[in-house]
């Protein structure tokens, strides 16, 4: 099935259109510290704008667990939507309180409100279908329909996602659009050679995703925290690094079935050992399968691949012409382990065909990094969302859309 898309609500000029967004955007001392999600939103936002529509613009923040929390509201955050679409926002103290409601009521074409963090009502996460249904049918009040481009919790039966999509008329915005169709291209017949870099701390995060894609992928490239638990699977020692022993025996599983399947799975030769998890540790370059030779002996710690390592990386992904990054490849936070993170993300963006930066840590990096969002083919919005399309899993929010998974 195709997925709704704006052209099949007609037109929206003085309409109420309640835009379920994801501006969970990290915030710090009240200050947002990155805000490609917000940026992300406004193709939408701005074209439903010019059409006359009125806005009703709602996300979640953080985990407030049902309750009000100043810590995580959105007030900010509609104040910077209002910098970035060069217009007043106005902002509604409670979600389907009386602020709501007479600030959806006084919109005129063109208007903006931000309705405070969905997450300060229990009802938006209940497990229970009918709390889920309560609070959704208080949300629909608020709008004549729905325009889902909140990409990231589209994987989440919520009721601003799910319950609401029922209610009203809905589609999707421009994001879960482009969303959509760019991973889709990963998984159906994408441009060859197609190279897969995953990273990140554990490899139970990416179970999935390895199964799903190692049969579709041409070259599997394994670095950050998750490369040590496959360089124990092959024997080596890595010292006091990252290690998930009950996944050993599942990673033997991979190697063995890329070696069937002709897939070239690219490991690590070197890597960044350090005393200790801290910038201004002593540290050395020293081969993947020798962490335990250097100074540090058993308690050394890998934090990054090592610079012959992402030479190689880097070398696979610019001759590649589909690549799917998902997961840093060292401690990037920290100077002297950012290397390697920095140098797969150079090379993505100098790749020919499609690039895609897979959300989460990735995006976080590239931007912490210096490079800009343009830089590269796609940078998702969804982590665990992009992540379980990849897998193959049907997403709720994208279901009741009209989206249908092969």
């Amino acid at each position: 099935m195709a997925l709704r898309t704006l052209d099949s609500l007609g037109s929206l000029a003085g309409k109420r259109v309640i835009v379920r967004v994801d501006f969970n955007v990290p915030l710090k001392d009240g200050v947002i510290t990155d805000d490609g999600r917000v940026r992300a939103a406004l193709p939408t936002l701005n074209h439903l704008i010019n059409e006359g529509a009125r806005l009703v613009v709602c996300s979640h923040l953080g985990r407030p667990d049902g309750e009000p929390n100043p810590k995580y509201s959105l007030e900010p955050v509609a104040q910077r939507l209002s910098e970035l679409l060069g217009k007043p926002v106005a902002f509604a103290l409670d979600t389907v309180g009386p602020s709501a409601n007479d600030a959806a009521a006084a919109l005129a074409d063109g208007d903006v409100v931000v309705i405070e963090n969905l997450r300060f009502n229990p009802g938006e996460t209940a497990k229970d279908d009918a709390t889920r249904r309560a609070f959704a049918d208080q949300l629909a009040a608020l709008g004549d329909v729905l325009v889902s481009d909140g990409f990231g919790v589209v994987h989440r039966k919520q009721a601003s996602v799910y319950e609401l999509a029922e209610l009203l008329p809905s589609a999707a915005g421009f994001l879960v659009e482009k969303e959509v169709d760019v991973l889709d291209r990963l998984t159906e017949n994408p441009e060859r050679p197609y190279a897969v870099v995953l990273g990140g701390s554990k490899v139970s995060d990416k179970l999935g995703v390895i199964e799903h894609l190692l049969p579709r992928v041409d070259k599997l490239l394994v670095g950050g925290g998750m490369m040590f638990t496959f360089l124990a699977a092959e024997g080596h020692k890595v010292g006091s690094s990252l290690l998930e022993q009950d996944q050993l025996d599942t990673v033997r599983g991979y190697i063995a079935t890329a070696k069937e399947r002709g897939v070239e799975l690219v490991l690590p030769v070197d890597t960044v050992v350090a005393a200790s998890f801290s910038a201004d540790a002593e540290h050395v370059v020293a081969p993947a399968s020798g962490i335990e030779d250097t100074p540090f002996g058993a308690s050394g710690l890998g934090l990054d691949i090592g610079p012959e390592t992402a030479t190689i990386f880097a070398d696979v992904v610019r001759s590649s012409r589909t690549v799917f990054w998902n997961g840093p490849m060292g401690v990037f936070e920290l100077a002297p382990f950012a290397a390697g993170t920095k140098a797969v993300a150079q090379a993505l963006t100098e790749v020919s065909g499609l690039s895609v930066v897979g959300g989460g840590d990735s995006a976080a990096a590239v931007r912490q990094l210096g490079f800009a969002d343009s830089a590269f083919g796609h940078i998702s919005t969804g982590g665990g969302a992009s992540l379980e399309f990849l897998e193959g899993k049907r997403l709720p929010g994208l279901e009741i859309l009209g989206w249908g998974q092969r």
